[in-house]
């Protein structure tokens, strides 16, 4: 059990630099927040007298002795050390001012992010230590971080406000901040100056908690955040709440914050679909899923249990969507603004399955798994007392299907010959991080995706603005969806797959989608997209697009990789990524296509290769299909 305390310090310690944030809406006027004053009372009485953190202070020297000695953390002292010898570096200031200059957002957070992240290594080296020698450095740093003119990201603050100082608001990396400094101040508490204190609870005060006592009060615009049902939500309250049970000392104002966060997580919720599903994808899952059960075992500890929001009935589904959404073990399909790499935290994974006896892991127990690199330390879930008795160890199964959205997840039997996985996407253009993939899907060979989403851009000021689909990671170019008389598909909630039909069996696996409102194009009369995944021998995908016009006009389907191509014969093509290989047979119905390939470059981690199917003659009625099996297959 002991472990649990430093992987929460840890947690909160080193809030991670998001990659994948979100911009925040324009900010509108909002009724009065909804808080119950006798529910606040009642979590009061719930609440200790006086505020404490999570993990264990400085002076609880064997738990700290018994930490310095293990070999997993031995790599933060040297790293601290290292530090001592070099300068703080100052405030970003002029990359701050990036973002509204040409749109970069990277520089800044990269440049801010080393200055923050200093100060998870260095209260943790003196923790283990205890001889005051990173003392004088961590007085430094949490002076300079408290007189900066802002802790919101320049991403949120387009027109300057927060920096120039003619407004405070909260964001994901203000109110992270808050928790941040909170937890320092709990860890080491009489090691520090008074004087830093002070300061580090004035910054907190004008920063933070203010700004949200004044929301709670109705006397100012509530932050948006509070009724989305996105990430924003879940991670925004986590970090505020964690940072008032950490440092207020009024009771009851603690009270009156938990209660807010019990009320608008209720919102966070709302944002899954009722069989579970995350349209943000699995990364945003993991960062405000993962916040949420953060922010649950946290109130969950300062009430001495009797509030648990994991306990909501609510709560189940989106919890089994990290386990349910992977096509094999170790592999998800990149929707939404997410990485081709991105997985479900396994500590998340982990907690919930232990607390809500899911059974998703094997061999559950209350042992955690350290996690130094600090990159996503927020993740780093603390483990609790089990709440529910284990499950039998749940398998993947022949299939996930969350037919509320139109997502199927489809698996070969277990010790089966089939070696092909898929991901199917109904969905529609409108969802949190959207990209215009209606239809898309992934196939995996083994554990390998060879045609996949190409996952996510480098965020910049395009990203979140009425340019985003300028990209052609983000728009239907690069995805493996038709491109109907020239056009793409458009975006918004009109643009969907509706669902004809599905035939789910243990053989076969056949959903039919109508896509034909994804595109704006007044020739279009139907457009069906066909999906038939067979388990048979090593596997088989068939993709049949059908297509009708009012007029002949111009189509073509596509293929994304990263792997390369071999043209074999006019129908006939190779493609191999990582030793893995696939066969893809082209049945046009008898007309006459083209096939060619474009590398597609954006800033991002990938540059896939689209592969364009295109009838060679316009036509006023068309069948493309495409089968896909692995190469082994005869």
């Amino acid at each position: 059990m002991k472990n649990m305390f430093v992987v929460a310090t840890v947690c909160v310690l080193g809030m991670a630099i998001q990659s994948g944030l979100a911009a925040p809406k324009p900010s509108k006027p909002a009724p009065k927040p909804a808080i119950d004053p006798a529910r606040a009372a009642e979590i009061a009485d719930m609440l200790a007298p006086a505020p404490s953190g999570l993990g264990r202070p400085i002076t609880d020297r064997a738990h700290w002795d018994a930490l310095a000695r293990d070999k997993r953390l031995d790599g933060i002292v040297p790293l601290a050390s290292r530090w001592l010898k070099e300068p703080l570096p100052p405030f970003p200031a002029e990359r701050y001012l990036d973002y509204t200059r040409d749109g970069n957002r990277t520089r800044y957070q990269r440049a801010e992010g080393d200055r923050r992240g200093r100060l998870d290594r260095l209260v943790l080296a003196e923790c283990m230590e205890n001889k005051g020698r990173f003392l004088k450095d961590i007085h430094e740093l949490i002076d300079s971080l408290c007189a900066e003119p802002t802790w919101v990201l320049p991403a949120h603050d387009g027109r300057l406000d927060n920096f120039k100082g003619k407004s405070i608001s909260i964001d994901l990396w203000s109110s992270a901040m808050a928790w941040k400094l909170a937890e320092a101040d709990y860890l080491l508490g009489p090691k520090l100056q008074d004087a830093t204190r002070r300061t580090l609870r004035s910054a907190v005060e004008r920063f933070v908690f203010e700004p949200f006592r004044q929301t709670l009060d109705g006397k100012a615009r509530a932050a948006y955040w509070l009724n989305a049902d996105h990430n924003w939500n879940a991670v925004c309250l986590a970090n505020v709440i964690g940072a008032a049970l950490t440092l207020s000392a009024d009771r009851n104002d603690r009270a009156r914050f938990v209660a807010a966060a019990e009320h608008y997580t209720l919102r966070f919720l709302s944002g899954f679909t009722p069989d579970g599903y995350c349209s943000e994808g699995v990364g945003y899952w993991n960062y405000g899923f993962g916040h949420y059960v953060l922010l649950s075992q946290t109130v969950r500890r300062a009430t001495g249990g009797k509030l648990d929001l994991l306990a909501r009935p609510q709560v189940r589904a989106p919890a089994l969507f990290g386990h349910g959404i992977q096509i094999v073990p170790g592999l998800c399909p990149a929707f939404a603004d997410c990485s081709v790499r991105s997985l479900p935290d396994a500590e998340i994974l982990r907690h919930v399955s232990l607390r809500l006896g899911l059974g998703l892991v094997e061999n559950e127990t209350d042992l955690c798994v350290y996690d130094h690199s600090l990159i996503d330390p927020a993740m780093r879930i603390p483990l609790s007392d089990r709440k529910a008795a284990s499950a039998p160890p749940a398998e993947l199964g022949l299939r996930t299907w969350f037919g509320d959205i139109g997502v199927l997840i489809g698996r070969p039997a277990k010790g089966s010959t089939c070696r092909m996985a898929v991901a199917l996407k109904g969905g529609h253009n409108a969802e949190h991080h959207n990209h215009n993939d209606v239809g898309s899907y992934v196939v995996a060979i083994d554990d390998r995706a060879v045609l996949l989403d190409p996952g996510a851009e480098e965020y910049t000021a395009r990203t979140f603005s009425s340019r985003r689909y300028e990209s052609k990671l983000l728009n239907s170019y690069g995805h493996p969806v038709p491109v109907v008389a020239g056009k793409l598909q458009t975006p918004g909630s009109k643009s969907r797959a509706n669902l004809v039909r599905h035939d789910f069996t243990d053989a076969a696996d056949t959903l039919v989608f109508d896509i034909a409102s994804a595109y704006d194009v007044k020739e279009l009369q139907s457009l069906t997209r066909t999906f038939g995944y067979a388990r048979g021998g090593s596997g088989r995908l068939t993709v049949k697009d059908e297509v009708k016009f009012s007029s002949p006009q111009a189509f073509e389907t596509a293929l994304i990789t990263r792997g390369t191509l071999k043209q074999l014969a006019p129908n006939r093509l190779r493609i191999e990524d990582e030793g893995k290989a696939l066969m893809v047979e082209i049945d046009a119905g008898g007309k006459a296509f083209t096939v060619a390939t474009d590398e597609i470059v954006e800033k991002a981690s990938v540059r896939p290769t689209r592969i364009a199917i295109t009838l060679a003659k316009p036509a006023a009625e068309a069948t493309i299909t495409v089968t896909i099996v692995p190469e082994s297959a005869k």
